[in-house]
């Protein structure tokens, strides 16, 4: 509705988690890394928290992204409120296991089967649970742990992949096993104000934009009402691009990102 008006070419601030939009924060830029090395390496699992909206979701995909197709086969579970044999077979679907069996014997069967067929054709299998904090079920989490129990004599067949808010981490800690095998933690914190301003910048860029577009009094304005929160940043700079094109403005300054986060009921 407003692109135009902007001289942009899509929406800078949708709170999906498309890859092209990751803000390479020194805090992201680890989150991703420490992702990666434990992928590459072959480890068992490695758990990344942090707050609500805050770009776990967006890493998880990035991830996936730098990750070579033809080395490297993986699940990405969005939805983990399952019970044990639901999940099971959204991990199965989601590595590509024809004909999805119903019986948790016969999952687990094809499940290894899987592994084997991966490991054998030099593919390497990842298991990626977005939004592990969901999971009441405590036994879920031994059935995640008991994935890693599929093992050559000097590696794991997979590596699991924890995203989650800061409680996934006393629920991870109450399993020790499974507390046990991660060789990876790592907590992402909020945006500080210089970043939020690079932020902002960098999405526009993304999406087109030939000029800075937001003054630096309301990128401040934003980090303070925002919290440094991505999804509320997102929030707030998608109804104040709204507000500034109804206006006509040529840019967004502190008095039209004011009026947005108004309309929004004073925050994000």
């Amino acid at each position: 509705m407003y692109e135009a008006h902007w001289g942009l070419a899509l929406k800078p601030f949708e709170n999906t988690p498309d890859p092209r939009f990751l803000f390479h924060a020194a805090q992201h830029e680890e989150g991703l890394s420490r992702l990666l090395y434990v992928v590459r390496e072959g480890k068992g699992a490695g758990l990344l928290t942090g707050v609500y909206g805050c770009g776990k979701t967006l890493l998880g995909r990035t991830l996936l992204r730098e990750l070579e197709q033809d080395v490297y086969r993986a699940a990405f579970i969005t939805n983990p409120r399952l019970d044990d044999v639901e999940l099971l077979r959204m991990i199965a679907h989601g590595l590509g296991v024809p004909n999805l069996p119903t019986r948790k014997t016969d999952i687990l069967v094809a499940l290894e089967k899987t592994f084997e067929e991966n490991l054998r054709d030099g593919r390497r299998t990842v298991i990626v649970v977005d939004e592990a904090h969901a999971i009441e079920d405590p036994t879920i989490f031994e059935e995640l742990r008991l994935l890693l129990n599929f093992q050559t004599d000097d590696r794991f067949m997979l590596t699991l992949l924890l995203l989650g808010q800061p409680e996934l981490q006393p629920k991870v800690n109450n399993n020790k096993q499974l507390a046990q095998r991660l060789a990876m933690r790592y907590h992402l914190e909020a945006l500080s104000a210089v970043d939020v301003r690079g932020y902002i910048d960098h999405r526009l860029q993304v999406a087109g934009a030939a000029r800075p577009i937001f003054s630096p009094e309301a990128a401040q304005l934003i980090y303070e009402r925002s919290g440094g929160i991505p999804r509320r940043i997102n929030h707030i700079c998608d109804i104040s691009l709204l507000t500034g094109y109804s206006k006509s403005a040529n840019a967004i300054d502190r008095a039209v990102a004011l009026e947005a986060i108004e309309s929004l009921g004073g925050s994000a």
